[in-house]
């Protein structure tokens, strides 16, 4: 979960956020090729009154994905949102 404000941009932060963990990964050896993120993410806003549905989601997350993949989740969110009418 990531709370901006209102003089920063999800595009700036998020290359911020990959660039500094990629860094820190590769730096570290976690892994056993160089990391590197895929060029696309996937973000939406939420409003406040349901930070705490979207923090219980996240704390059962694990347990959830074992129900239903991350996949089909998002496809699902896509579709019931819109978001698979546009070309690409």
């Amino acid at each position: 979960m990531l709370s901006l404000d209102h003089d920063q941009s999800l595009s700036k932060v998020m290359q911020l956020i990959k660039g500094e963990s990629s860094f820190w990964i590769n730096k570290n050896s976690l892994m056993g090729h160089k990391f590197e993120w895929a060029e696309e993410y996937f973000a939406v806003s939420v409003s406040e009154s349901h930070l705490p549905r979207v923090r219980e989601y996240i704390k059962n997350q694990e347990e959830h994905h074992r129900k239903k993949t991350w996949e089909d989740e998002s496809d699902e969110l896509m579709k019931t949102y819109g978001f698979d009418k546009f070309p690409g």
